[in-house]
């Protein structure tokens, strides 16, 4: 079977540029980079080159670089440690966060550590920005923690209107930025963001590694694993270094084909949401298609239909990789918790599609045919 794999919101498939920089360092480098002697100095110096690629790229100095496992240990990292560093007592943030935030505020909060606050959304997952303002207005000693863009329906916030209402009521921002780094152009010195996080996954980087961006101007942070001095005394552990060279590597690629891949990109989004409107009529787009969305994510609500449930099921068999919502739940019988805050309808299948670089017209094509078959009941597999 030739599958089409359109779950790249899940993960992506590693760039053959970033296998080859990492197998030269696996082969020619495998020192540990805090050791004094040849090999580590070596190795240090491959880690430390990778860190000032990543900064200049995002507009960042190297020292803001902190690498991490993924995203969800940044996530972690910037919520926990500004409760317990710098004594936040309020984090304002979203109930269609990433579970890496939400799960975390709400441990925060029964801990008795701080007082959590939920912005609603409209049906596209748009913030309600009068309702941040209040919230901030209220609040002392505050962090907002709000994604650039959903993992699951693409809508985006604007990170500078967020962040310059953050720094008017003195709040410190967070942004899980995880979907849209490598997609979307960064220059963090000019964004009154305070903290921005990354995996490299997403954009056709290794799994497990990231790093989380932090403003040392404005926020000051305790290591999140100790047991040693790496990462400038911020995460212990010898590094994954040749992950963190995969990352560098995957993100140069990223930002050098930006502006062509995002056209394509969201091209193809376009013909896959023009073909399903075209074959099932009253399905329903979850999320914004206004050109300030997310152009990897499509997610959209089909028609009603007796065996909902088997619907992605289907799919996999007949050789479509994609998502009933975020790949981190999918194992989960409630659902998404996204569709649920933003009101889709109950009961019709939800699928999140999701593009990348390497997707084809042809893909797309073959999809449009295999899931109207499948509603048909006259489906081939791919």
């Amino acid at each position: 079977m030739n599958r089409i794999y359109l779950d790249n919101a899940a993960t992506t498939c590693m760039a053959e540029e970033v296998i080859q920089e990492m197998q030269t360092i696996m082969r020619d480098c495998f020192g540990n980079p805090s050791s004094i002697h040849g090999h580590g100095r070596q190795a240090r110096a491959y880690l430390e080159k990778a860190r000032r690629q990543v900064a200049e790229l995002v507009g960042a100095a190297p020292a803001e670089i902190c690498f991490t496992s993924g995203g969800t240990e940044a996530d972690n990292m910037a919520l926990r440690k500004t409760v317990e560093v710098m004594g936040i007592q309020h984090i304002i943030s979203s109930p269609i966060e990433h579970h890496a935030v939400t799960h975390t505020i709400e441990a925060l909060e029964a801990e008795g550590k701080v007082k959590a606050d939920w912005i609603p959304h409209d049906r596209l997952g748009r913030l309600n920005m009068e309702h941040l303002e209040n919230c901030l207005a209220q609040s002392k000693n505050a962090l907002v923690s709000l994604m650039h863009a959903n993992n699951e329906i693409g809508t985006t916030i604007d990170l500078h209107e967020v962040g310059q209402l953050c720094r008017k009521y003195g709040a410190l921002f967070h942004s899980d930025t995880v979907q849209t780094m490598g997609h979307f152009p960064f220059d963090l010195k000019s964004m009154p963001v305070d903290m921005v996080t990354c995996s490299a996954h997403k954009l056709h980087g290794p799994k497990g590694v990231g790093f989380l961006y932090i403003d040392h101007d404005r926020v000051k942070l305790a290591p999140f694993i100790t047991g040693g001095a790496q990462e400038r005394n911020l995460r212990a552990g010898t590094e994954n270094l040749y992950g963190i060279a995969g990352l560098a590597k995957a993100l140069c690629l990223a930002v050098e084909g930006m502006d062509q891949h995002a056209a394509r990109i969201r091209s193809l989004k376009l013909r896959m949401l023009e073909g399903l409107q075209n074959e099932f009529p009253g399905l329903e787009c979850n999320g914004v298609t206004d050109g300030t969305d997310l152009y990897t994510v499509l997610n959209i609500s089909f028609p009603e239909t007796p065996d909902a449930e088997m619907f992605l099921m289907k799919m996999d068999i007949h050789g479509i990789s994609a998502s009933g919502g975020s790949a981190c739940s999918s194992g989960a019988q409630t659902g998404s918790h996204v569709l649920a805050h933003i009101g889709a309808p109950v009961g019709r299948p939800g699928v999140r599609f999701s593009f990348s670089r390497y997707t084809t017209e042809e893909e797309v094509e073959r999809a449009l045919a295999i899931l109207t078959g499948i509603w048909k009941g006259k489906a081939q597999t791919a």
